[in-house]
């Protein structure tokens, strides 16, 4: 009984500001390794400034919720909790749109 009691503690475990930190269960939409190193050189990196914190979600978990949500028809705000939140994914998306990088992306999964 402890045991279960430990284990789902460790699968909920969050750190301080409510991420969590054990890995999700993948779901059918994410990306694969194979995908994922022909769209990695694509997708913009995040800017870096001096003193400013370093991305919380990685840009393959990004990916993996807007494929999600493009697969699924859901609404942004109903993206799986599992995913980075909902309006990070959505400014995240729409930013990449208006640079072009959607675009981009469609056309190298589209090949």
């Amino acid at each position: 009984m402890d045991h279960q009691l430990a284990a789902q503690d460790a699968q909920d475990a969050q750190d301080p500001q409510g991420r969590r930190l054990t890995p999700r269960r993948a779901y059918p939409t994410d990306f694969s390794d194979r995908e994922w190193a022909t769209l990695e050189p694509l997708v913009p990196r995040a800017i870096a400034y001096p003193n400013l914190q370093q991305p919380i979600h990685s840009r393959r978990e990004i990916m993996n919720a807007i494929r999600y949500r493009t697969r699924t028809g859901c609404a942004w705000r109903l993206l799986p909790h599992d995913f980075p939140p909902w309006k990070t994914v959505y400014n995240t998306y729409r930013n990449w749109a208006k640079t072009g990088a959607v675009k981009a992306i469609h056309d190298s999964l589209a090949e």
